[in-house]
């Protein structure tokens, strides 16, 4: 059997490989070249060396970006992990009815961006017109209009990663902490949390990647109004591609900072969350 998969095993890998480099080496790489140039075409392109790279950090719009996407992100990591481990420990204490709870949390993550951005507008603006306000009239309103959007889509996808974490801890050392006499507090710290860490280790990633790379509920909610001041950095790097004329090798080397903040923050994450899971 070994050796039939070992001949055969190219033959089956060669159509997704192939796909995979095609979809999306290929462009990668290109991505990254046309970042050094001048371009209007893929094929019309002028080499200029690092002058767009220049242009990003002399951008105020992309610096404006970069931190309130960092600020987004941290508030929104927190807030849907808390809750979500919350909800989750709510729901695996025997309580009836909550495989129905469970389906109505996770619910609002099976809806799209745009669709999830344009029905928050209308429900938070709805609520804010009573004030004579609405989500652009300030940043602080986009902000935390997003922060609430993207709690709501995200916290029921990650209770149930939480919930087959605490199903899977032994009832045995819940037991044992329980005639040792410790309070339900200490089960939560010593026994609960450590045992759930590859579950944290999941949800951390998926919050934060997904927090930094939020476009379609950004472009729906508030499209970066008032004056650009809610603009994400994917929402950043769309209009400097698209609405700036002269401006797509800049937008361009902007994706590529942008896939290097994501992927060396992503990975910092994931390295210390299994170092944590290690030592539990």
């Amino acid at each position: 059997m070994q050796k039939t998969i070992k001949r055969y095993f190219f033959v089956f890998v060669f159509p997704t490989l192939l796909a995979f480099i095609v979809v999306f080496i290929v462009p990668f790489l290109m991505g990254i070249y046309l970042s050094f140039t001048e371009f209007t075409t893929v094929t019309d392109s002028t080499w200029v060396g690092l002058d767009n790279y220049v242009k990003v950090f002399q951008d105020p719009t992309f610096v404006r970006a970069m931190g309130f996407t960092g600020a987004f992100t941290l508030v929104s990591v927190i807030s849907i992990n808390l809750l979500a481990f919350t909800i989750a420990l709510l729901l695996t204490r025997g309580i009836r009815g909550t495989n129905i709870f469970r389906t109505v949390f996770f619910m609002p993550n099976l809806i799209g961006g745009i669709v999830l951005g344009y029905i928050w507008q209308l429900i938070l603006n709805g609520v804010l017109y009573k004030f004579d306000r609405t989500l652009t009239f300030a940043p602080e309103y986009g902000f935390w209009g997003l922060v609430i959007l993207m709690n709501w889509q995200m916290i029921g996808y990650m209770m149930v990663i939480y919930i087959a974490g605490i199903q899977n801890i032994p009832g045995e050392l819940n037991e044992a902490a329980k005639i040792d006499g410790a309070s339900r507090w200490q089960i939560l710290k010593n026994v609960t949390i450590p045992m759930v860490m590859p579950s944290f280790t999941i949800s951390l990633f998926l919050t934060l990647t997904n927090s930094f790379k939020l476009f379609d509920q950004n472009l729906a909610l508030t499209g970066g109004a008032p004056a650009a001041k809610t603009e994400m950095l994917a929402l950043n790097i769309y209009n400097t591609f698209y609405g700036r004329t002269g401006w797509e090798g800049v937008g361009q080397a902007k994706a590529v900072i942008f896939f290097i903040i994501v992927a060396v923050i992503a990975l910092t994450q994931l390295n210390m969350s299994r170092k944590r899971e290690v030592q539990h």
